[in-house]
C-alpha cells in the first residue's frame, strides 16, 4: 500500500481546495445567513489588487494577504437591509405590490420599497376614444395571442380595432343587436337574436350556434362548457368537439321564467341572475339548481364570484354580498344601498353586458363593478336614450 502516495494526494487536494476557497466570497456571509461549518467559500471580501512594480495596476487577484480568522465573523442571524431605505428617507418604489402588504403585515410603512396600492397612478387615464358605434356598446372581447380588440352594439355591427393605432381595422354587419361578448382563448362569441355566433381568431374559423330562443343576453365558459343566458329564461350549453371542430348542444337549463342576463362561473357552481329578480346556482358537473337566491326585488343585473363570496348588484339600487352559512347556501350577509344611483332605465334599453377591459392602452368601460382586490366600486349609468 503506497501511504506516502495517498498523502501526497490527499495533501494536493487539500491545497486546491483552500485555493478555490480564496477565489470566491461566500454569497450567503455578504447576505449575512451563511451558517455552514466548515464553509467552501471565503467569509470576507477579496483583497484590492496590489500595485505592480513598474507603477501600473495588477490584473491579477493577490490571495493569502489576510488571514481569514483574524476577521470577524458576521452572526448568522444578521440583519440584512439591503433592498430597504434608512430611517427617515424616502423610497423609490419598485414595480411590485409588496406581499406583506396584502397580507396585511408589512411593518416598513411608506419606506417600503414595494408598492403599498394596486395600481401606481393616482387615478386611470383615457388614453384614446374609440368612436364609431351609433348605439350603445353591449360587448367587449380580446382574443388571447390578438393585437384586435372586438366591440359589440346594439347598432347590429361588430367593430375590430387595432390595439397599437386605435384605429378601426374592420366592420362585421352581424343583422341583429348584440347582445353580449366573450372572449375565451383564441375564441370570440357574440350572442344575437336566436344565435350565437363563434370566430377562431386564429384560424378564422366562423360558427354558428343555434337553438336560443330571442336574444342571449349573457354568455360565461366553465367545465368545458359555453353557457348562453337566453331571454326566455334558459340558459344553453354547449361542449366543443375537436374531432369535428364544432360546438355541439350539452344541455339546457330551465328555471328562470324571464330572461338571463348574467353569468359568472366560481367555485364548481354556475350563477344565473334574471329579469325575474332571483338568483340561481347551479352544480357544473351536475348541471342541476342547487338553491335560488330571493334577496333582490328587481333585476339581477351583474353577479361576481370574490372567493368564498358571491356579490350581486340590481336595479333595485342594492349591492348584496352572499357567504355560505353552515348548511352550505349562501346567504346575505352585507347589503349596500346605492340611494344617489340613477336607474332610470326602461327594462327593453337596459345594458345587459356590464364589462371594463384595459388591453394594450386602450380603455373601454362599460360597466356595473369596477372590482379590485379589497376594494369594491359599483358604478350605476343611466341611459338617456
Amino acid at each position: 500500500m503506497d501511504v506516502e502516495g495517498n498523502k501526497r494526494v490527499f495533501h494536493r487536494r487539500g491545497q486546491s481546495s483552500i485555493d478555490n476557497k480564496q477565489q470566491k466570497v461566500c454569497y450567503h456571509w455578504r447576505a449575512g445567513k451563511c451558517n455552514r461549518y466548515p464553509c467552501p467559500f471565503l467569509h470576507r471580501e477579496l483583497p484590492l489588487p496590489q500595485p505592480a512594480a513598474n507603477g501600473t495596476s495588477s490584473s491579477k487577484r493577490s490571495h493569502g494577504s489576510i488571514d481569514e480568522q483574524q476577521l470577524p465573523r458576521r452572526k448568522a442571524n444578521f440583519n440584512n437591509t439591503w433592498g430597504r431605505v434608512p430611517s427617515g428617507g424616502v423610497a423609490r418604489k419598485m414595480e411590485k405590490v409588496c406581499t406583506y402588504w396584502v397580507q396585511g403585515s408589512c411593518t416598513y410603512g411608506d419606506r417600503c420599497r414595494y408598492l403599498h396600492s394596486w395600481c401606481t397612478g393616482d387615478c386611470f387615464s383615457l388614453l384614446t376614444q374609440l368612436e364609431g358605434h351609433q348605439m350603445v356598446v353591449s360587448g367587449i372581447a380580446m382574443p388571447s395571442g390578438s393585437d384586435k380588440l372586438y366591440t359589440g352594439s346594439k347598432d347590429e355591427t361588430v367593430r375590430v380595432w387595432d390595439c397599437q393605432s386605435g384605429q378601426c381595422a374592420g366592420v362585421i354587419n352581424l343583422g341583429g343587436e348584440v347582445g353580449c361578448m366573450l372572449s375565451e382563448g383564441p375564441w370570440v362569441f357574440v350572442g344575437l337574436p336566436n344565435v350565437v355566433k363563434a370566430w377562431n381568431a386564429q384560424t378564422n374559423t366562423d360558427l354558428t350556434l343555434s337553438h336560443p330562443l330571442g336574444q342571449v343576453y349573457a354568455l360565461v365558459v366553465g367545465n368545458d362548457l359555453l353557457f348562453a343566458g337566453t331571454q326566455d329564461g334558459t340558459i344553453l350549453a354547449w361542449k366543443f368537439n375537436a374531432a369535428s371542430n364544432c360546438f355541439e348542444p350539452a344541455a339546457s337549463l330551465k328555471g328562470h321564467t324571464l330572461a338571463v342576463v348574467t353569468l359568472v362561473v366560481g367555485a364548481n357552481r354556475l350563477y344565473s341572475g334574471s329579469m325575474d329578480h332571483s338568483i340561481r346556482v347551479w352544480g357544473l358537473e351536475t348541471l342541476q339548481c342547487i338553491q335560488t337566491l330571493s334577496g333582490h326585488t328587481s333585476v339581477v343585473m351583474s353577479v361576481l364570484c370574490w372567493d368564498q363570496f358571491l356579490l350581486s348588484c340590481s336595479l333595485d339600487k342594492t349591492i348584496k354580498v352572499w357567504v355560505a352559512a353552515e348548511s352550505g347556501n349562501l346567504e346575505v350577509t352585507y347589503t349596500h344601498s346605492e340611494e344617489h344611483g340613477e336607474c332610470h332605465w326602461e327594462l327593453s334599453n337596459v345594458r345587459y353586458s356590464h364589462r371594463c377591459v384595459y388591453r394594450s392602452g386602450i380603455k373601454i368601460a362599460d360597466a356595473t363593478f369596477l372590482f379590485f382586490p379589497f376594494h369594491l366600486y359599483s358604478i350605476v349609468w343611466k341611459d338617456d336614450t
